[in-house]
Parts: structure tokens; C-alpha cells; sequence
């Protein structure tokens, strides 16, 4: 049966408060790869590993507040075991600060019928702000692949967006000259069990009986844990490893990730960006494109 698209468009996903200090910040960076080489300064700054320099992910916005996955809630008609994550991205409006209280409100923006047969794209936007002052930290936006519930009818939009759907972002096109810069990060077999912890315990990542439902061989990677990786590569090799010079990142998310994938992110000076799975030739995070923040801009300052 289709699903109800005003009710899911309705949906009220319940505002997140979350304090985080050393302990998150850390297992943060470290599920997403940083801290590999024992004698780098400035990655081991984010995994709290310098007691006289504690530094935080850009990427670490996207885990704030994290609704859960409440599209498993039986009462959006939704078949949780079929969804997926289709594009990320994020727009920091301040460096994160090492220890804070923050809220975080998602809302669901459309909804895109494909059909019957080829699913629905549900888009959404999660806004992340300091507790005590309101100022807002962060912006994040998705997709979700629905792939069990088209048939529904025509795309829609939210109340947020006047009932129209939300226009996406024209797709990044990335050169097809050779990448400037190319970082290889290994992936571990246990990686997903340990970015669970940012809180996302999605069975489909964790539980190979979940993982076979859904058409899988065994548990894939998070979608959120191979942006963070991107992000890490994007942050070494443009940023200097300087939070402060991070601004905007996004990607579509085009195949499946297994724990144990060394990670090849491919980086144009213009800003572009892909990751490839290096043991199956597979492109993983495509259409990529970073932007530097404002104090990092030509004219800034």
C-alpha cells in the first residue's frame, strides 16, 4: 500500500538537545578514520589525543542531534528495511566548539514520488543551534531513498516550504581531468560498530540479519561515516587542517560501502571531490563539492 505523503510530510520529528565534550568530539574523528598516523599533529588534534589542542570535526555537525532513525517508527507506512541514504550535505555558519550544548530541530522539506516500482526521495533539513545564545552552528540537508513506497502521486512540499517541493541543488559535476590530490584512507571490518555510536544504530549497518533483508550480503557501511571520511581528506588537503577554513561540503551517495574498504577520496583545487571503494573500483560519494568558509574567501577580511 502507498504511503500517506501528508502524513509523512507532517511528520514532527522531535527536537534534539545534546551536551558533547572530549569523549564525542573524539569518537567522532576516530570513526571516521582520523588518528591513523600516530605522528600527524594536526589530525591527532581532533581526536583528542593533545591535552593543549582540542580541535573539532567540521564533519561532527552532521551527527549533532541526530534524530534517530525515526523512519522505522511503524506509524509513517514507511518500509524501514528499504531505505537508504541518498545525498548529504552541510553548511557550517561557525566552528564547532569543543564542548557545547546544542539543539537540533530536522524537519521533513518534500517528498518525490519515482513511481511505483522505483521508490519516493524524501528531503530534509536539520538546523543545529547553541543552546544558551540560539545562534545557529550548522545547516545539513538529505535524501532519503524510499525504495519500497512509490506510487503515491505527484512530488510535494511541506508546510516549511508553502507546500511546493523543495527545488534541489543542480547535481556537481566533478572535472574529468586527473584529481589534484588523491587520499587513501583504510576502512576496518569493525568500523560501523563503532560509528553507531555517533547515533545511528541502524540494524542494516550492525546486524547481517537486518543487512539480508535488505538485499545485502552483509552490513554496509553508514553513508554518514564515508562523508565523514570525504570530509577528513577535504579538510587535510584544502583547510590546512584548520576547522575555521571548512565552509560547505555535499555529495551524493551512488554505492554501498563495506567495513574493510580503503576509501580513495579524489580532490580537485576547485573545489570538487568523489570517493572511490579501492578493492572494487566502485565510486561511492559522487558529485562532490566543497566550498571554503567566508574568512577563508578571496576580498574576506
Amino acid at each position: 500500500m502507498p504511503i500517506d505523503p501528508e502524513r509523512l510530510l507532517a511528520w514532527d520529528i522531535p527536537e534534539v538537545e545534546q551536551t558533547y565534550g572530549l569523549r564525542e568530539v573524539a569518537t567522532y574523528a576516530l570513526s571516521v578514520g582520523m588518528g591513523q598516523d600516530p605522528t600527524d599533529l594536526a589530525a591527532l588534534a581532533y581526536t583528542g589525543a593533545l591535552a593543549d589542542d582540542v580541535r573539532v570535526m567540521p564533519a561532527f555537525a552532521c551527527v549533532l542531534g541526530h534524530p534517530g532513525f525515526w523512519l522505522a517508527d511503524p506509524a509513517t507506512g514507511v518500509d524501514a528495511t528499504r531505505v537508504l541514504h541518498g545525498e548529504q550535505g552541510m553548511v557550517l555558519h561557525a566552528p564547532l566548539p569543543a564542548t557545547a550544548t546544542v539543539r537540533a530541530k530536522t524537519r521533513v522539506t518534500s517528498l518525490t514520488d519515482r513511481g511505483r516500482y522505483r521508490g519516493a526521495v524524501l528531503t530534509w533539513q536539520k538546523d543545529v543551534r547553541e543552546a544558551a545564545t540560539g545562534a545557529q552552528l550548522a545547516t545539513c540537508t538529505g535524501t532519503s531513498l524510499l525504495r519500497g513506497d512509490g506510487g503515491f502521486g505527484e512530488a510535494r512540499g511541506s508546510a516549511a516550504t508553502g507546500g511546493a517541493p523543495a527545488p534541489a541543488p543542480a547535481p556537481h559535476r566533478v572535472p574529468t581531468t586527473a584529481p589534484d590530490r588523491v587520499v587513501e584512507t583504510p576502512t576496518r571490518p569493525e568500523q560501523a560498530l563503532l560509528y553507531r555510536w555517533n547515533g545511528d544504530p541502524n540494524p542494516l549497518h550492525l546486524d547481517p540479519r537486518a543487512a539480508a533483508r535488505a538485499g545485502f550480503a552483509q552490513p554496509i557501511l553508514h553513508g554518514l561515516c564515508t562523508f565523514g571520511v570525504a570530509a577528513g581528506a577535504l579538510l587535510a588537503q584544502l583547510c590546512g587542517h584548520d576547522a575555521a577554513r571548512f565552509g560547505a561540503m555535499r555529495g551524493r551517495f551512488t554505492a554501498p560501502v563495506l567495513p574493510g574498504d580503503t576509501l580513495r577520496t579524489e580532490i580537485w583545487f576547485d573545489g570538487s571531490f568523489r570517493t572511490r571503494a579501492v578493492e572494487r573500483d566502485r565510486i561511492v560519494l559522487d558529485r562532490g563539492h566543497f566550498a571554503h568558509g567566508p574568512a577563508d574567501r578571496p576580498g574576506a577580511g
